[in-house]
């Protein structure tokens, strides 16, 4: 196991181990006191991994529920955050409790937002499935929903209480999808390592694992100074805000990672121009 320590608003892991959502519910029950686990995921992702992660709780005493959403940034509005509120109220979720985001960016930051806001916060943990989740959107603490006139519109800052990542995950990726991952990859590359920028040269698979932890630890870094995004956090923004308007205005066909991609080659060539790059 890599493990990543976070010292933020709330203290936490990132623990990147292969097996890992087989342990899932022995390594929840280390970070929250009450035994009810809610498990928000996707129709893709709950066909793969929800009966490990229901079992894994399950063996270490919680009682589960499980809210499926659809696959799709489309999922990440507010309706069906509001769905995802009365389903934790009919559910009687506690503040003791805690809330699972089994799945990719927009479950996690789904989960991430009605955690922070139902009973003015519940703990939750991000299981990230996708590369692109797993490098970038779990860790630290951007929650949101999007809402017509943009992505990401309402949302919050709010630490998850824990972070498990399971590179075997990333083995039942469609290629394209992994692709989209890699664009976060390459940018914390591109902004903060150029040693990890020469090693993406050589096959992901092999360092797979060390990859995903030194990924982690430049958003870490960059996190601990700049929480709330107000300086040198923006620099992970890099190729996002042309990214984020490829998105909207594509109706979202277009993915955040792809998005992403492109958004960075736009960037980079302004920035040629200018003479800054």
């Amino acid at each position: 196991m890599i493990c990543v320590e976070v010292k933020a608003s709330r203290d936490y892991e990132i623990r990147i181990e292969s097996g890992s959502l087989k342990k899932a519910g022995e390594y929840i029950g280390q970070v929250v006191a009450g035994r009810h686990a809610v498990i928000v995921t996707d129709s893709t992702v709950k066909e793969l991994y929800l009966d490990t992660v229901e079992e894994s709780l399950s063996r270490a005493s919680f009682q589960t529920d499980s809210f499926v959403i659809p696959s799709g940034e489309k999922s990440k509005d507010a309706a069906h955050y509001i769905q995802l509120l009365e389903f934790l109220a009919e559910k009687t979720v506690t503040r003791s409790d805690v809330l699972v985001a089994l799945g990719g960016g927009v479950v996690g930051d789904l989960t991430g937002f009605a955690a922070a806001t139902f009973l003015r916060g519940v703990h939750f943990v991000q299981i990230p499935t996708t590369l692109l989740a797993a490098v970038d959107s779990s860790v630290g603490g951007k929650t949101a929903i999007d809402l017509q006139a943009g992505k990401n519109l309402a949302g919050c800052f709010y630490q998850p209480s824990l972070v498990l990542c399971d590179c075997e995950t990333l083995k039942s990726l469609k290629p394209e999808t992994f692709s989209e991952g890699m664009a976060e990859v390459i940018k914390y590359g591109a902004i903060a390592d150029r040693k990890l920028w020469e090693k993406l040269r050589a096959p992901i698979w092999p360092q797979i694992e060390e990859t995903v932890a030194r990924c982690v630890e430049i958003k870490r870094d960059i996190v601990e100074q700049d929480e709330f995004d107000l300086g040198v956090r923006q620099y992970l923004n890099f190729g996002h805000t042309i990214g984020h308007s490829i998105e909207k205005n594509s109706g979202y066909e277009i993915s955040h990672g792809r998005a992403v991609a492109i958004g960075m080659v736009l960037a980079a060539k302004l920035s040629v121009k200018q003479g800054e790059c």
